[in-house]
């Protein structure tokens, strides 16, 4: 890949993860119900999720799953399904555990949700294959490894922004720990928003073919 045409990819990537998005909600969510703990486990297990999509956007499967509408349905019903379950769920335990016990025990679940969460998500699928193959070199060869390279940059930075979030996040949820009411109020606020994510992901269209 030429220096020019991967710096174009570089700058696009880093635009792209700033902007707000489904992730950074996401992790918004989990950070501000769970801590920063639950936060920053929740980041890995969404980069885990989005390098699930690289290698098999490298190899072919996620153009397999998005030329077909059963496929896509299929994938896209069951992460919009789980997603609000976890809504549902943190929204009936937001009044049951204290601030401490969430964060401490809750970390591991909190990965493997991420994980979940975006491997489930056509959409991150079908932005990786609309995004990437507008900078590999035909020239250079080898086009799957260059698309999982280019992938695997893409996620770190997606990483590097959720981990801003949950900085931040975290720090307005310190502020309020100390007033239980407050800390039921919010986790209700991050159960119902990864619900309304959800429902966002169930009414997502299948992308329409070049």
């Amino acid at each position: 890949m030429s220096g020019a045409n991967f710096s174009l990819f570089l700058l696009a990537a880093i635009v792209i993860a700033i902007v707000p998005g489904p992730g950074i909600f996401y992790v918004t969510a989990r950070t501000l119900a769970g801590g920063r703990r639950a936060g920053v486990t929740s980041t890995f297990g969404t980069a885990v999720g989005g390098l699930v999509h690289v290698v098999a956007g490298g190899f072919g499967v996620s153009a397999i799953i998005l030329a077909s509408a059963q496929l896509f349905t299929a994938l896209k019903l069951a992460g919009a399904l789980y997603l609000i379950w976890l809504g549902i769920r943190t929204f009936r335990e937001a009044g049951k555990l204290p601030p401490q016990q969430i964060s401490a025990g809750g970390a591991g679940r909190a990965f493997q949700e991420g994980v979940a969460v975006e491997a489930l998500n056509p959409k991150t699928a079908a932005f990786f294959l609309a995004f990437i193959p507008q900078f590999l070199d035909p020239v250079a060869g080898h086009p799957a490894w260059q698309f999982m390279t280019l992938g695997l940059i893409s996620v770190a930075l997606n990483t590097f922004a959720d981990g801003i979030v949950v900085v931040l996040a975290s720090a307005v949820r310190a502020h309020l720990v100390r007033r239980p009411i407050s800390v039921r109020r919010l986790r209700q606020g991050s159960g119902l928003f990864m619900a309304g994510l959800g429902i966002s992901l169930a009414l997502a269209r299948r992308p329409s073919p070049a």
